[in-house]
């Protein structure tokens, strides 16, 4: 079954954490023993290699760098100049393996189809993996005119925020709204169909980006605050609101987010019972308020800052997301089904919106 994983953050990975994503992940875990610097060191899921493996044949790849004051307690650059500059370098590292033939580019329609056929047609075990490049909160765009560089260099979705309070939106443990910065990024990403991530949006700032924003949206990586009480999750009115706006969600494997009263550190997947079934209990809830199953697929932010300590018991490495098929067969859903949450819905959001 082909996968599209609409949530990655491939170049923090090689470029913050260091980690060779050409490597197998067993060398990739092997550099990393004696490390502690990351809380995840050792516990990597996410190679090329294992992408290949579990024919996981288009992503959305992230470029992220924050901006914080003097007075935040996130780790962040101090201007927004220099976050510009690490998604500058972030992107250099996609265009290499670009070049080495290790990634594609997916801008428009065209190439969406062109690499959809080339990755079903290809029998080759090196086949480049597809990417839509993705900005995680907007801090580094440092004026609204830097969103022109950036669409031209081939960013696609932009989500306004991510931890904390942001220049363009409030994100998750923060509150307020977007501010005229925030509604001026709206616009121009409005303009040039840029699609908007509400993922880690607070409250406020959703609701004001919905009443704003006339564009494309979809949750990249995005649970349900039903199933766990947490403002980074979506309340059952919110995801409506995106469902009915077309919308598809992608679901995140991060444990915290999959099961209530995770204590970072000290719980297990084991301990907590966390596997991909957990994951399968908020898609039936998302699909159940939707009353289909067209606005859900993988969103899984795996080795977004953390590592198999924290990820479903049952996944390795992400090319055991092939296992999703199988546990949906047995939750009762079609093959029709299984083949919208695996790829199609997605496929069919950028068809509607790149057409």
């Amino acid at each position: 079954m082909l996968l599209f994983d609409a949530h990655l953050d491939l170049s923090m990975n090689a470029l913050e954490w260091n980690r060779d994503l050409r490597s197998s992940i067993s060398e990739i875990n092997a550099r990393e023993i004696g490390m502690t610097d990351k809380l995840d060191r050792g516990n990597a899921t996410v190679s090329l290699e294992e992408l290949r493996k579990g024919n996981i044949g288009v992503v959305v790849a992230t470029q992220i760098a924050r901006y914080v004051t003097k007075t935040s307690e996130l780790p962040g650059w101090h201007s927004p100049e220099q976050a510009w500059a690490q998604t500058q370098g972030q992107l250099a590292y996609y265009k290499v393996l670009e070049s080495v033939g290790e990634l594609s580019p997916i801008r428009n329609l065209v190439e969406l189809e062109n690499h959809l056929k080339y990755w079903n047609d290809n029998t080759d075990t090196q086949k480049s993996i597809g990417y839509i490049l993705s900005l995680e909160g907007a801090d580094s765009i440092v004026s609204i005119e830097y969103l022109d560089i950036a669409y031209n260099y081939g960013l696609r979705a932009l989500g306004p925020a991510h931890y904390g309070p942001g220049r363009y939106a409030q994100g998750t443990n923060a509150t307020g709204g977007l501010g005229h910065q925030g509604k001026d990024l709206l616009l121009k990403m409005e303009s040039l169909g840029i699609i908007l991530d509400a993922t880690h949006l607070c409250d406020d700032s959703f609701w004001e980006s919905m009443e704003i924003f006339n564009g494309s949206v979809w949750a990249s990586h995005q649970n349900s605050r039903s199933l766990v009480n947490h403002n980074r999750q979506f309340t059952d009115e919110q995801f409506k609101e995106i469902i009915r706006r077309g919308a598809v969600i992608g679901l995140p494997l991060d444990a915290w987010m999959m099961v209530p009263n995770w204590v970072r550190g000290k719980s297990t997947p084991i301990s907590m019972k966390v596997d991909l079934n957990v994951m399968i209990d908020h898609l039936v809830h998302i699909c159940n308020l939707a009353g289909n199953t067209n606005h859900v697929g993988i969103g899984t932010d795996l080795d977004g800052g953390f590592g198999t300590e924290q990820s479903p018991m049952d996944v390795k490495t992400i090319a055991d997301l092939q296992n999703i098929p199988d546990l949906l067969i047995k939750r009762g859903f079609s093959n029709e089904d299984i083949s919208k949450f695996c790829h199609q819905n997605w496929i069919n959001f950028l068809i509607n919106h790149w057409s």
